[in-house]
């Protein structure tokens, strides 16, 4: 473990500091006595820069990099913009990794993402699953990204002997969450429609789909937690799946939301609009046996999150 010492003279760049995830891993950094951590917003340093990134890197000489950067969006950002969704995240994250590697970095843990594995693959979602089948089309330009990430580091490690690491979340929610409806997944957009229902007295929320379809969803401090462990007790050359290990169904999490929220109205299934993928579990079975184990149970993090962004719903 980190001595005190270590962890006030380590320096730690974050990259992609004000997402949603890069923001919680300082967070949970600072909460664990971190305190030299190195930031840049994207006026200060354009990550798809390739001298800029060389520059920053020569000049700051981190000794430990979170990979955290990535051009981020829904289904329809993802499928409308494949060419930017795929050049900026294999951009980033082949400047930061390379910078990482000719500047003398100690360790760098670089995060993907559930959509790496095939559609289709077995569930729940195994490590091993990587590149058994076809990806989901939609996304496809992302994954690619993130399944590049992962292989460069491992191609790094490979030949040259470079400690850096991959972890693949699964769906995250938490601070810093998209509320927008057009854009963001499915925990943050139910919210909002249930919140919004019950203030104005609306009889019934519509939602898509048929409610059968079941998804995993972890808050964003536990995915720090675990980020912030793997930096510091894993060496291993595996990626590893970050999860809950548990999911339920649309129709039981809309309900669960109505229960914090308190809204007693109906909840309208457009059984016309499609489902998506039936099911979305990770195996977590690696990072459990590596020490770690998501904490926040899904109520109570939900309750969380709502009791702090309800007053700026409308």
């Amino acid at each position: 473990m980190s001595t005190p010492e270590a962890k006030s003279t380590t320096k730690i760049f974050v990259a992609g500091h004000r997402g949603m995830v890069g923001s919680a891993i300082v967070r949970h950094l600072l909460s664990k006595g971190y305190t030299n951590i190195i930031t840049r917003t994207r006026a200060e340093l354009d990550l798809t820069d390739q001298r800029a990134v060389q520059t920053f890197f020569e000049s700051e000489k981190p000794q430990q990099v979170y990979l955290a950067a990535a051009k981020v969006g829904g289904i329809h950002a993802n499928n409308v913009y494949r060419a930017e969704f795929l050049y900026e995240n294999l951009m980033m994250e082949a400047n930061i990794i390379h910078a990482a590697w000719a500047h003398g970095v100690n360790k760098l843990l670089f995060l993907g993402s559930s959509c790496i594995y095939p559609k289709l693959a077995p569930q729940p979602l195994a490590e091993d699953a990587l590149l058994t089948g076809p990806l989901e089309p939609t996304n496809e330009p992302y994954a690619i990204a993130k399944i590049a990430g992962i292989k460069l580091c491992e191609a790094y490690r490979h030949q040259y002997g470079a400690n850096f690491i991959s972890a693949m979340p699964t769906n995250l929610y938490g601070p810093g969450d998209n509320y927008d409806l057009e854009t963001s997944h499915v925990l943050p957009a139910l919210l909002r429609k249930i919140h919004t229902a019950k203030v104005h007295g609306h009889p019934s929320v519509p939602i898509w789909g048929t409610g059968a379809p079941k998804r995993e969803f972890l808050h964003v401090d536990d995915l720090a937690e675990a980020c912030v462990h793997l930096m510091v007790t894993y060496n291993g050359g595996e990626w590893v799946n970050v999860g809950t290990g548990e999911d339920l169904s649309i129709k039981s999490l809309a309900e669960l939301i109505c229960d914090i929220v308190g809204y007693t109205g109906e909840l309208n299934w457009d059984t016309s609009k499609p489902d998506g993928t039936p099911r979305k579990l990770m195996n977590v079975d690696r990072i459990n046996a590596l020490g770690w184990k998501a904490r926040i149970a899904l109520r109570e993090g939900i309750e969380r999150v709502y009791s702090e962004i309800k007053e700026t719903f409308a």
